[in-house]
């Protein structure tokens, strides 16, 4: 586990009690607008299936906690994060979430493919909170952290995955958040990019950033987090030490994976 220095008076910041998330998933489509419109007015619709995105979820985190959540791809992590970062409402239960949230949920979320790379901090910033005199005085030191002055007058559809990634990181947290959420996102960068994301985030951690983090990559979980909670199938098996929640997780995964197929 890395080490850091405790901030004092840790309050707690993030409080999910008994969370549901329900979906309707269509079990059928119309395949033409003919049909959709025929069904309308036949008032038949479209039939759909309810699913149990998370179930009766309860997670906390403090003021400085590195959180990491893992589970198999739709076990239910980024529906927690969409719930923290309170871009969507529970079914039912309770969310509460202190302070201004970071979030870096989808590669190029807050982007638009059209614009440049410097027109486009300023339309990120902008949803994540800044004011435009505040970011036009921190333009430079976002380019200069993503390493992208040679392409910042450039679409952001010309971008790779990885040069998105370096310019959301980048805006998001030039000036420190109180909760980062991240999904992902570290894992498309490449190597020297991880190491001095990991350093602002650990850095930022000292001065009582909480940080959530959904990844796939175990060693970064493990060397990262003060907890770990594994979800599946939209519960949480496990919240406690990294050590344990991986090597519970990996066996279950493990043991699913020899199952002879029926």
């Amino acid at each position: 586990m890395n080490e850091h220095k405790e901030p004092m008076n840790r309050e707690r910041v993030i409080q999910l009690e008994n969370v549901r998330v329900k979906y309707q998933v269509p079990t059928e489509s119309a395949r033409t607008l003919k049909e959709f419109i025929i069904r309308s007015v036949q008032n038949r619709g479209v039939h759909t299936q309810e699913f149990l995105a998370l179930d009766g979820i309860s997670l906390e985190a403090d003021q400085g906690d590195f959180l990491g959540i893992i589970g198999a791809n739709g076990a239910g992590k980024s529906t927690l994060l969409k719930l923290i970062a309170q871009v969507m409402r529970p079914t039912s239960g309770r969310v509460y979430v202190r302070g201004r949230v970071a979030p870096l949920l989808a590669m190029g979320a807050g982007f638009h493919p059209d614009l440049t790379g410097r027109e486009n901090i300023f339309l990120n910033g902008t949803l994540l909170g800044y004011q435009r005199g505040d970011l036009e005085k921190r333009l430079e030191h976002i380019v200069d952290f993503a390493g992208l002055w040679e392409f910042i007058d450039a679409p952001i559809r010309t971008f790779s995955t990885g040069m998105n990634m370096r310019l959301a990181f980048s805006v998001a947290t030039d000036l420190q958040p109180d909760i980062l959420l991240v999904d992902e996102v570290l894992s498309v960068g490449d190597a020297i990019f991880q190491e001095k994301s990991l350093e602002r985030i650990n850095r930022y951690r000292e001065g009582g950033m909480t940080t959530v983090m959904v990844s796939h990559g175990m060693d970064v979980i493990r060397n990262q987090c003060d907890r770990v909670a594994w979800i599946d199938h939209g519960q949480i098996r496990y919240v406690g030490d990294p050590g344990t929640a991986i090597e519970r997780y990996t066996t279950a995964m493990h043991e699913r994976e020899a199952e002879p197929a029926l």
